[in-house]
């Protein structure tokens, strides 16, 4: 009999309206259905709504897998989805185990006609526990689709089909007359491990608009030990941001706002990101801007300094 563990953390899969409160919360763990020649094994380490998840439950959560994971063929972790993207890219990032992990959640709770939680929990089991599932690293499922953790987000705030993030899902599962079909679209990448003791590094994200003249950076810089900045385009600020960059006394990644689509040090205009590369900048590659943070964080809780941030980012290994 397969086994699978269930590790549930909270979110709108595990919610219901509050009877003493003024909207939902997390209170009723999900049960999974369908599967009834699994042998399942829950584990609670946090009931939260994803808001309040913090890279320290990150961590805990990523300590928790790697101790049971060898005593199981699949693994499930229920989220809330506002910040499962984070999560799963933390994983991807930390992980070393070869049990396949897989994350889920719902955006109904449970006493609505189109709760969607029983669906995505059962793919999830199914992607789990499926052997082309081995080697592949954290995943989320969604709505039957599968998305790579590096680039699964979330794309609407109250669609069932809440995922997407291009290029897309890189396998789908359907439910036809033989049961379970799984199809994958991609093969796995090799990735390193990163394996941080602690995370203790402090790494905050400014957003550039218009007009920006660098408003809050020096107060982000002084109490932070790495600055994300979700910039314009393929990588490029205000010129105010330039000198500022050149004297930060921390590192600077810098993302894109944009949708979708790579930093890239094209331009050699004062801002543009040919001269941020210069001042000492890092281009985030394809991460956004929260996940180019984690990565960040995760870097320097290791000790890493400005070079190795900077090989880690331009290689791409991640």
């Amino acid at each position: 009999m397969p086994r699978l563990a269930l590790i549930n953390t909270g979110g709108t899969i595990a919610s219901r309206p509050d009877p003493g409160g003024a909207g939902l919360t997390p209170q009723t763990p999900p049960q999974l259905q369908g599967l009834p020649d699994v042998d399942v094994t829950t584990f609670q380490p946090f009931t939260l709504p994803s808001p309040h998840v913090t890279p320290q439950h990150m961590h805990a959560l990523r300590a928790l897998i790697e101790r049971e994971a060898q005593h199981f063929d699949g693994v499930v972790v229920t989220h809330g989805t506002d910040t499962l993207e984070e999560t799963a890219f933390f994983l991807h990032l930390t992980l070393g185990t070869h049990t396949p992990v897989v994350l889920t959640g719902s955006m109904r709770h449970a006493e609505e006609l189109s709760w969607d939680g029983p669906g995505n929990l059962l793919d999830a089991a199914q992607v789990a526990l499926h052997p082309a599932t081995q080697g592949r690293g954290p995943l989320a499922v969604f709505g039957g689709d599968v998305f790579d953790a590096r680039t699964v987000t979330k794309v609407h705030t109250t669609a069932v089909d809440a995922f997407g993030g291009y290029p897309g899902p890189i396998g789908r599962i359907d439910h036809g007359p033989h049961g379970a079909e799984l199809r994958y679209f991609a093969r796995p990448e090799t990735r390193p491990v990163f394996g941080p003791d602690t995370i203790t590094a402090r790494v905050e994200i400014l957003y550039a608009y218009a007009g920006w003249q660098g408003e809050g950076f020096a107060e982000a810089a002084a109490r932070a030990q790495g600055l994300v900045i979700a910039a314009l385009g393929t990588g490029n600020l205000p010129p105010e941001l330039l000198p500022l960059i050149q004297e930060s006394p921390v590192p600077v990644v810098i993302a894109t706002r944009t949708h979708a689509g790579p930093v890239l040090p094209v331009y050699g205009y004062a801002g543009g990101g040919a001269t941020l590369v210069r001042a000492g900048a890092v281009p985030a590659s394809f991460l956004n801007a929260h996940k180019a943070r984690l990565l960040l964080m995760i870097l320097l809780s290791l000790g890493a300094g400005r070079d190795e941030i900077a090989r880690v980012f331009r290689d791409g290994a991640f």
